[in-house]
């Protein structure tokens, strides 16, 4: 139960430097596109009131999360399985095994939560930054009240819906940290080996982030079913 403390910090610092800026780069265009495709079709049928509800519900519900999980999948994986796959191939993993330290104490743990730990923050950015943008969008473009923008946007996106934000967020956060990891430690063959490793698990962190996100959407409508704040 021992931790390397300064080794947390160092990766907390480390992944907050690939993630967080990117994150807020991806969150604009996010918040902007669904105020735009929603925005047109709302004009159409006289509802541009309902524009907030649309980046409640699209922006809380499923961009931030998807969007965080994506780049950690993306930047944050790529860092790690790289990180570690350099140390397999030149035999550092070995060494350490051998002096009777633990790779995945020293290691892999603190890659763990300093993820788990910046993981809400990325979600929490994505989303102010794609409110936001949904916001200048609607009340520029499609002459949408701001006060209006707010209300709608209260009365569909609820507490429960960012809390579930952040849970998705957080298990992506996990699911990427093992996957490069078990496959960054395993990386084998030189360089080849960690540019097979780092492929692999950004394809694969996709795919289980894509999956964890339908499962976890669902139970959250078996149990916590859309209704007006």
């Amino acid at each position: 139960m021992r931790m390397p403390v300064k080794e947390l910090v160092d990766q907390m610092w480390s992944l907050l430097k690939v993630t967080a800026l990117p994150a807020l780069l991806m969150a604009i265009p996010i918040g902007a596109e669904v105020s735009v495709q929603v925005g047109g079709i709302m004009n159409q049928v006289g509802a541009n009131s309902l524009a907030g509800a649309a980046s409640g519900l699209g922006v809380v519900g499923q961009g931030a999360p998807m969007a965080a999980g994506l780049l950690m999948s993306g930047a944050a994986a790529s860092a790690i399985a790289s990180d570690l796959g350099a140390r397999a191939i030149r035999e550092e993993i070995d060494a350490m095994r051998v002096m009777g330290v633990d790779p995945v104490e020293r290691l892999v743990m603190p890659r763990f939560l300093a993820m788990i730990a910046i993981a809400p923050m990325l979600c929490i950015i994505i989303v102010f930054a794609g409110v936001f943008a949904g916001l200048l969008i609607s009340a520029n473009v499609n002459n949408v009240v701001p006060g209006s923008f707010w209300q709608s946007f209260g009365a569909f996106a609820t507490p429960t819906d960012l809390a579930f934000s952040v849970v998705k967020t957080l298990l992506f956060a996990a699911i990427v940290v093992l996957i490069a990891s078990v496959r960054g430690l395993e990386a084998k063959g030189g360089p080849k080996g960690v540019a097979n490793a780092v492929n692999a698990s950004v394809v694969l962190s996709v795919f289980c982030i894509f999956l964890t996100n339908l499962l976890v959407s669902q139970l959250q409508m078996m149990f916590f079913p859309a209704r007006l704040a």
